[in-house]
């Protein structure tokens, strides 16, 4: 099978410049609707619209992954800025100008989230891994993490094209393939787990899944405006979607702690989503439901090897309250680079131990609680906690 093919929407045997600060929360909240509407949609009919990729497959010259024997199974989260869809079609300019960003040549992946699910049966975690973070990128060398799937998707494609290659969307569904495979094995080189699945959301699906479920709600602790992101928000809760939604997970300036309050808006915002998707009556509106359906075929692209609904089943701890949000340890947030770019600081034997920890394997301490209540306001709804 080619890489071409892999890309492609796919039926698994079995039957039934900035703007992605930002997720992999679309990713989860859409595919949580076949953990309760089994009346509605079919396994198949789900699993038919999801695009595919062969990213865990290391290619000859790449690194290997790391020992299967980590204590968990891992599901990789990334939210893409792609310009594209999940079928490596180019969106219109009146969409991106929807969903607030600039046409720009790359591709950033800034939202990177590891769940893990211990097999001891302990509590799962999401682990966020700050965009900024400076890791040593296969092939590249240092870099910032957010930069590896873009760098590493240029170059497939430059290579592409000297070889003779025209069609603009099977070139980027092939160097998309490539980029993801760079960023995955730089996830497992930080952390020293394995990634067992992979899962990535772009900014369109992001967009449409927060207007087919008519907002979110989320609360802030303070008013704030940064127009960079677009943001301009009110103090207490609110319904954010489409490109208000967006702003409220991309911003970063006029936050006390920059980047890592950012991480926790996309957490409880994850949350927030996934709770509205599970809701009473939100699978059982036929035109809400399409509007999901048609989210998850135009903007979300899993491994061959994930079971949709399996993979919903899991996602229901986050709306429950039963998985833990936290980040990785880091040195300082407001670090440089040799070269003078503004960057987060990571110990990657800190990184692991606290991984490994969040798996039973070693103690944990040390790690940053990102998604952790804020006790400054009390939002008047339950499980919706207030952030900066």
């Amino acid at each position: 099978m080619t890489e071409a093919t892999d890309e492609q929407p796919h039926r698994r045997p079995g039957g039934a410049g900035r703007v992605t600060r930002r997720i992999a929360l679309g990713l989860a909240s859409v595919l949580a609707l076949g953990a309760t509407g089994y009346a509605y949609v079919t396994k198949d009919r789900l699993q038919n619209n999801v695009s595919t990729t062969d990213v865990l497959t290391p290619r000859p010259g790449e690194p290997p992954a790391p020992s299967a024997n980590d204590g968990g199974t891992d599901i990789l989260l990334v939210g893409s800025d792609a310009r594209t869809d999940a079928q490596g079609n180019a969106l219109p300019p009146k969409m991106l100008k929807s969903l607030r960003t600039e046409e720009k040549a790359g591709v950033n992946t800034d939202t990177i989230i590891l769940l893990r699910f211990p097999r001891n049966g302990g509590r799962p975690s999401g682990i966020s891994i700050p965009r900024d973070s400076w890791v040593t990128v296969p092939g590249r060398g240092p870099s910032k993490i957010n930069s590896a799937y873009g760098v590493a998707k240029a170059a497939a494609e430059n290579e592409q094209r000297a070889r003779g290659e025209h069609d603009q969307a099977k070139l980027e569904r092939d160097s998309d393939a490539a980029g993801r495979r760079v960023l995955l094995q730089a996830v497992q080189d930080l952390t020293q787990v394995r990634v067992d699945h992979y899962a990535e959301v772009n900014l369109l699906g992001f967009y449409l899944l927060t207007e087919a479920l008519g907002g979110v709600q989320v609360c802030l602790n303070h008013a704030t405006t940064d127009k960079d992101s677009g943001a301009n928000f009110t103090r207490g809760v609110q319904t954010v979607s489409g490109g208000e939604a967006l702003s409220f997970v991309r911003q970063r300036k006029n936050l006390p702690n920059g980047d890592l309050d950012r991480i926790k808006r996309q957490q409880t915002f994850l949350t927030s989503a996934l709770r509205k998707v599970l809701s009473a009556g939100t699978l059982t509106d036929p035109g809400t439901l399409n509007n999901l359906m048609d989210a998850v075929h135009r903007s979300i692209v899993l491994d061959e090897g994930l079971d949709v609904l399996d993979f919903a089943r899991q996602l229901k701890g986050l709306a429950s309250g039963d998985l833990n949000f936290t980040t990785i340890p880091v040195v300082t947030a407001n670090g440089r680079s040799p070269d003078g770019q503004s960057i987060v600081e990571v110990d990657p034997d800190q990184v692991r131990k606290f991984v490994a920890g969040l798996a039973g394997r070693a103690p944990s301490g040390g790690g940053g609680a990102a998604g952790a209540p804020v006790g400054q306001m009390d939002s008047g709804v339950p499980g919706l906690p207030c952030v900066d």
